[in-house]
């Protein structure tokens, strides 16, 4: 074990792939517990490296803990970018079988991206919900886009709290389900419960 300890801490990273390194370890420790029960020490051992190089990259726990929710905001997005000129509907099924892969071979990335919200710093917060808030508009730009959707679209404050309340039922719904004893739902009966749901939303006529 040392000796293997050994040789991670002798690998030369470049300095953006020792902190993708640091923040993949970052997402499994948040994703299995609690912000305040997660110490650097536990990291820094982990990835390999010294508790000094650790805060060279991040001057404080919270900036750490930020950055991980950043990342994985960002990776969620990448994920459910949708397609040009593709209408919504045609394109929600493979979009949320997409997302539905990356929550389940990415669960404690996706679990710490949400337990965001109940950490204490505000900066931590900000970042949480801004991605949300990027999510959002993500949904608002291609449904704008869609000449099927122009009439749900042209009641904007009405379809951007639709969005945003589809976006907290999917939350809860993933993370339900991600909770399950397996054999779990099967990924489809999920996708499609959420399809259901974002269509209803913005047509609820």
């Amino acid at each position: 074990m040392v000796e293997r300890q050994g040789e991670r801490t002798r690998r030369r990273l470049s300095t953006g792939e020792r902190r993708e390194e640091l923040l993949a370890v970052g997402a499994r420790l948040f994703a299995s517990s609690p912000h305040e029960d997660v110490s650097i020490e536990q990291v820094a051992e982990i990835a390999g490296v010294s508790r000094g190089l650790l805060y060279h990259y991040f001057p404080t726990k919270n900036d750490f803990f930020a950055a991980v929710v950043e990342r994985e905001s960002g990776r969620m997005l990448r994920l459910t970018a949708a397609v040009p000129g593709v209408p919504v509907r045609e394109q929600l099924t493979s979009g949320l079988d997409c997302f539905l892969e990356y929550v389940e071979e990415h669960a404690q990335g996706f679990r710490a991206f949400h337990r965001a919200e109940a950490a204490g710093d505000p900066a931590v917060r900000r970042v949480y919900r801004q991605g949300l808030e990027a999510q959002e508009r993500q949904i608002l730009d291609a449904l704008a886009a869609d000449p099927e959707a122009a009439g749900a679209a042209g009641d904007l404050p009405m379809l951007r709290l639709a969005v945003r309340a589809w976006l907290s039922f999917m939350v809860t719904v993933c993370l339900e389900w991600l909770a399950e004893e397996p054999p779990r739902t099967p990924r489809e009966d999920v996708r499609d419960l959420c399809a259901r749901a974002l269509l209803g939303a913005i047509n609820p006529g």
